[in-house]
């Protein structure tokens, strides 16, 4: 007689068999998303790991010590040393000058032009503000010492980020820059520190120079109108869907096409945008109110349905014992309904305008990719945006630009990560538990 159990795990048993197949079918589930999670977390960290060690050095720039005398510029051109005289001078020539006096071998003309080449171009502006200075407190007009940005092509030089190994045809830096630039390293009169012009300069076609105030500032006015046409018409229509409206085909066919107009691709709102807000109503071009309202268009949709769902996660217990104490539709709503799902409000609606802070596309459709110098002071100056900056910047084929680009990035995410943050403490701080 047989007395092994009809139930015994055995390899010919058929539920053995099978319980050992849905076993290793778990186990590659977990390796596949195991995988996954490391494949993508991989990624990340690539993509940081470039962004960061491409845009660190952009927070620092490279300083070259001058030596101004204006003595000889005024005698030679038999002036008066006045402050009117002194504005007038020509400190292109008199910088020129300088770096011939300490480096005497320039002796043909290419390589006055390259010694002329080491600082900024527009690194004259800061000398005559210094020479200024300095004659209006001690009526000095020689021996004035004064740190002046390098180029472009000098700072990343000093920084490590040009070969200078192959043929000096194929390299941007000559072979007499880059003894001169040895020569002030050893005699102490190059240093690196913090690029604060970065942070509070307006653009420029000189990439040692160019900052991203103007577009942060641009970002933060678009930022600004679109939390104040977006937020109540989102929230409001929000409410009414969710609360108020009966139900009907209306309402199923508004309710499908926000959904929709959820997913459109970001392009769609900028030309219409371009359509409503440029031509239809005639707003400045590359203006911030203009781009404010084309962002609106973009999160509205995003505002609406977040706002509903966190409307609908409210316990429907709640309401009803409002009813049942007597409270009317609109005291149930504005009592209890929205104090309730706030959270999820204000989650929803921070993550959209961090979304709009993020969108280049219907941007580029208004004309905010000009070329904008001056920081924009109202809502109507030409401007542009930290998104539209990096994607400017990245088109432009100077070595310096690589770095603005990932600098700018850097603060952009820093941006985004602070807004996704403070999200998620309004979450944890203001939810309730059902």
């Amino acid at each position: 007689m047989n007395n092994i159990h009809p139930f015994a795990l055995s390899d010919n048993n058929p539920a053995h068999k099978k319980l050992l197949r849905r076993k290793r079918s778990e186990t590659r589930f977990r390796l596949y998303g195991l995988g996954a999670i490391i494949i993508s977390i991989s990624f990340l960290a690539f993509l940081l790991a470039t962004i960061f060690s491409n845009g660190f050095t952009a927070f620092e720039r490279t300083m070259i010590k001058i030596n101004l005398n204006m003595e000889y510029q005024l005698a030679e051109d038999k002036l008066e040393p006045t402050l009117e005289n002194i504005d007038n001078l020509n400190f292109r020539k008199i910088i020129s000058d300088g770096f011939k006096e300490n480096f005497p071998e320039a002796t043909s003309r290419s390589q006055i032009l390259e010694l002329n080449e080491l600082v900024s171009k527009h690194a004259y502006i800061a000398a005559k503000s210094t020479a200024i200075n300095a004659f209006k407190q001690d009526k000095r007009l020689k021996d004035i010492i004064l740190w002046v940005p390098a180029s472009s092509k000098i700072d990343m030089l000093y920084k490590g980020k040009l070969d200078v190994s192959g043929d000096e045809s194929e390299r941007k830096v000559s072979d007499f820059q880059v003894g001169v630039v040895k020569k002030l390293e050893d005699a102490r009169r190059l240093k690196n520190s913090f690029n604060w012009q970065l942070l509070t300069g307006g653009d420029s076609r000189e990439p040692e120079i160019a900052g991203i105030y103007g577009s942060l500032i641009g970002s933060i006015f678009i930022l600004l109108i679109c939390m104040g046409s977006a937020l109540p018409i989102g929230i409001g229509a929000a409410i009414y869907l969710e609360e108020f409206a009966p139900k009907s085909r209306w309402k199923t066919m508004a309710e499908i096409g926000i959904n929709n107009l959820a997913a459109v691709p970001s392009i769609v709102y900028g030309l219409l945008g371009l359509a409503v807000f440029l031509k239809f109503m005639g707003l400045p071009r590359s203006s911030t109110l203009a781009g404010g309202l084309t962002l609106a268009l973009l999160i509205l949709p995003i505002i609406i349905v977040s706002t509903r769902n966190a409307i609908a996660s409210v316990p429907p217990s709640i309401k009803d014992a409002a009813i049942a104490l007597g409270a009317s539709k609109m005291q149930v709503v504005f009592h209890h309904i929205l104090p309730l799902s706030l959270p999820g409000i204000m989650t929803g609606s921070i993550l959209s305008m961090a979304r709009a802070l993020g969108e280049t596309a219907p941007l580029l459709m208004i004309g905010m990719v000009a070329f904008v110098r001056d920081i924009p002071e109202k809502i109507t100056d030409p401007a542009t945006a930290l998104p539209v900056q990096i994607f400017i910047w990245s088109d432009l084929p100077e070595a310096g630009f690589v770095e603005k680009t990932s600098a700018a990035i850097i603060v952009l995410l820093l941006l985004l990560v602070i807004a996704n943050a403070f999200a998620v403490y309004l979450r944890r701080k203001f939810e309730y538990k059902w």
